[in-house]
C-alpha cells in the first residue's frame, strides 16, 4: 500500500450522478476526489471518436429547464446544446407524426377513433388515480385497448425512456412519469457529444483544488466503527488509500455493497437490494450516411416493430459531430426480454432488421460505425424505474447517487443529476445542535 491521502469527499464514478455531485461538492469549497475506473469521465454519459465521428456511449439527448442544467449554470460549467425543432415526432405506417401540440390526444385520435377511455385513463392518472404496483403498461393498456399500434408506441416509449418492454414496465411509474412529470420532454445535443459536454463538470473538480482520477478501480471502501472513513484505489498499479470524509458512490447500489462488504449493511437494505434492482439492456447502433436517414431533425419513435424503439439525427443540429459531408444518426432498440438473460445476436438481427424496415434502402445507404450491447456490469439502466434503491445507505456517510437511486418514476441523465443535487444538499446541510 503505497501513499495515503486525505479529502473532504470521494467519489466513486464518473457518470452523470457522479459528476454532477463531485461538482456540486466540489464548487461548495469541499475539496474533492474523483475516481473512475475507465480512461475517461463520463460513464454512460461519454462520447468516443470513431473512424472521425464523434459517437455518445449511451445517453443522447440533453435535457434543458431542469436540475441538470441546473447544476452546470450553479457551478459555472458551460451548457452547450442545440434544440431539434420539433425535438420528438412518431413513425407511424411510414407517415411523420408531429405531437407538439396535439399531445396524447392528437397521437391516439391520428391511431384509432376508440381512445376515448384510454385517454380518460390517462386523465385519471394525471390527477393521482393510479394503478398498483404490480399492473404492468402492457395489463393496464389492454384493459383499454387491443390496438397494435397504440401497443407498440407504448412499448416503445418505455423502450426509449426506460429500456424496458411494457411487460416489465409497472403501469404507475410509467403514468407517473407520463402523466404527472411532463411527457415529450424539452431536450437538445451537444455539438461537442454528451461526453464533452459533462467533461465540464469535471473541470469544475480541479478548478476548486480536487483531483479526478481516470484508471483508477476503487478496490474497497473502508468501514470503521459504524462510518466510512475512506477507499482504496488501484492507481498506476499501486493500492493508494485515500481517507474521506464522506464517501458519494456512483457505481449503483449493488456494487457499492461489494466493494464495502455485506457485513456492514442491515438485513432490510439488502433484501431490498436483491429483490428490486433488476438491470435492463438495450441495442445501441451508430450509423453513418452521405444523406439523412429520415428527415426528423430529433429524435423519431416509431410503432409497430421487432426491437427498434427511436432513432436521433444528431447532424441535424449539430453537423460537429461527423466528418465534412457526413450525417450521424443512433438508434436503440430493446431487446426481449430486457431484464434477463437474451439471445444477443438474434437480437441484434432483429434491431437491423427493423432498421431495413423503416429506412427505405438502408443497406445501400446506412454504413454501420459500431453496435454496442448495454447489459450486465455496464448496463442501460441499473434497475427498472419504480423499482429503485433510497440513496441514504445504513451507513452515514456512504450515499448512492445516479440510476438505481432516482426518485420514483424519473429517468434519463436528468434523474441521475437530481439524485446528485439531493445528495449534496444533504451533505452540506449544517448538523443540528
Amino acid at each position: 500500500m503505497s501513499e495515503h491521502l486525505s479529502f473532504d469527499a470521494v467519489v466513486i464514478g464518473s457518470g452523470a450522478g457522479g459528476l454532477c455531485a463531485a461538482a456540486r461538492l466540489a464548487h461548495a469549497g469541499r475539496r474533492t476526489l474523483l475516481v473512475e475506473s475507465r480512461d475517461g469521465v463520463g460513464g454512460r454519459t461519454s462520447s468516443v471518436d470513431e473512424d472521425g465521428f464523434c459517437v455518445n456511449v449511451g445517453a443522447v439527448a440533453i435535457e434543458y429547464g431542469g436540475v441538470l442544467e441546473d447544476t452546470f449554470r450553479t457551478v459555472g460549467a458551460p451548457f452547450d446544446i442545440r434544440v431539434p425543432k420539433p425535438a420528438t415526432v412518431f413513425r407511424l405506417s411510414g407517415k411523420t407524426v408531429d405531437i407538439t401540440r396535439g399531445g396524447w390526444k392528437m397521437l391516439l385520435d391520428g391511431i384509432t377513433k376508440k381512445g376515448a377511455g384510454l385517454l380518460a385513463g390517462m386523465g385519471a392518472a394525471r390527477k393521482g388515480d393510479l394503478p398498483g404496483e404490480q399492473l404492468t403498461v402492457a395489463d393496464w393498456l389492454n384493459s383499454y385497448t387491443k390496438n397494435k399500434t397504440i401497443h407498440a408506441i407504448f412499448r416503445n416509449l418505455c423502450a426509449a425512456i426506460f429500456a424496458v418492454n411494457s411487460e416489465e414496465m409497472p403501469a404507475r411509474a410509467f403514468l407517473t412519469y407520463f402523466m404527472q412529470k411532463g411527457a415529450f420532454r424539452d431536450f437538445g445535443f451537444s455539438p461537442t457529444g454528451t461526453g464533452g459536454l459533462m467533461r465540464g463538470l469535471a473541470d469544475v473538480v480541479t478548478q476548486h483544488g480536487g483531483e479526478v482520477w481516470t484508471s483508477s478501480p476503487v478496490e474497497a471502501i473502508h468501514v470503521d466503527d459504524g462510518r466510512v472513513t475512506g477507499v482504496t484505489v488501484r492507481r498506476d498499479g499501486e493500492a493508494v488509500r485515500v481517507a474521506g470524509d464522506v464517501v458519494v458512490s456512483n457505481a449503483g447500489p449493488a456494487a457499492t455493497v461489494a466493494l464495502t462488504g455485506r457485513e456492514h449493511f442491515d438485513d432490510g437494505y439488502l433484501a431490498r437490494l436483491d429483490r428490486d434492482l433488476r438491470p435492463t439492456a438495450n441495442i445501441v447502433v451508430n450509423l453513418a450516411s452521405r444523406e439523412p436517414l429520415l428527415d426528423v431533425p430529433g429524435i423519431v419513435t416509431f410503432g409497430i416493430t421487432r426491437r427498434l424503439c427511436n432513432l436521433a439525427n444528431l447532424t441535424a443540429t449539430c453537423p460537429e459531430l461527423a466528418p465534412p459531408g457526413w450525417e450521424l444518426a443512433v438508434a436503440y432498440g430493446v431487446p426481449r426480454p430486457a431484464v434477463g438473460d437474451f439471445d444477443e445476436d438474434a437480437e441484434i438481427e432483429a434491431t437491423l432488421a427493423d432498421l431495413r424496415d423503416a429506412i427505405p434502402g438502408f443497406d445501400e445507404r446506412a454504413r454501420i460505425l459500431s453496435i454496442r450491447v448495454m447489459r450486465g456490469d455496464f448496463p442501460a439502466q441499473r434497475s427498472i424505474a419504480g423499482l429503485d434503491l433510497p440513496r441514504e445507505t445504513p451507513l452515514p456517510n456512504l450515499w448512492n447517487v445516479g440510476d438505481g437511486v432516482r426518485e420514483y418514476a424519473n429517468g434519463g441523465v436528468q434523474a441521475c443529476a437530481e439524485t446528485a443535487a439531493l445528495v449534496v444538499e444533504r451533505i452540506l446541510a449544517p448538523v443540528a445542535a
